[in-house]
């Protein structure tokens, strides 16, 4: 995979980073940033963005009490109850990688301040 320059040397993005590689892949070929959605840019949803967001919720310790995931992620399947739940969510907002590393930095999700 290949970082942007500008990206922060930290260790809680290089953790977030790793568990990014590990859940979704990232790309060999194109280069990640802090504007790299992973929603659109690197095309994860439905059971994969369920199961990575409980993965950073648990590695973390991350406070999803905020966090909608109709509002970023295809839903799962084609249960009918998840699709009708998901109704006028049709457009995703994305989801960056800045706005985990901002979650995870701040020990919980903030919708308002993270898409701001």
């Amino acid at each position: 995979m290949k970082l942007a320059s500008d990206l922060p040397d930290s260790h809680t993005l290089r953790e977030l980073m790793q568990v990014l590689h590990e859940e979704i892949g990232l790309p060999e070929h194109k280069t990640v940033s802090l504007k790299t959605s992973i929603n659109i840019d690197l095309a994860c949803n439905g059971s994969d963005a369920q199961h990575l967001m409980e993965t950073l919720e648990q590695h973390f310790g991350l406070e999803l009490a905020d966090y909608d995931a109709y509002r970023y992620f295809q839903p799962a399947g084609n249960d009918p109850h998840l699709k009708r739940n998901a109704k006028g969510r049709e457009r995703k907002v994305p989801l960056t990688i800045g706005m985990l590393y901002e979650a995870i930095r701040a020990g919980y999700w903030d919708t308002q301040t993270l898409e701001a």
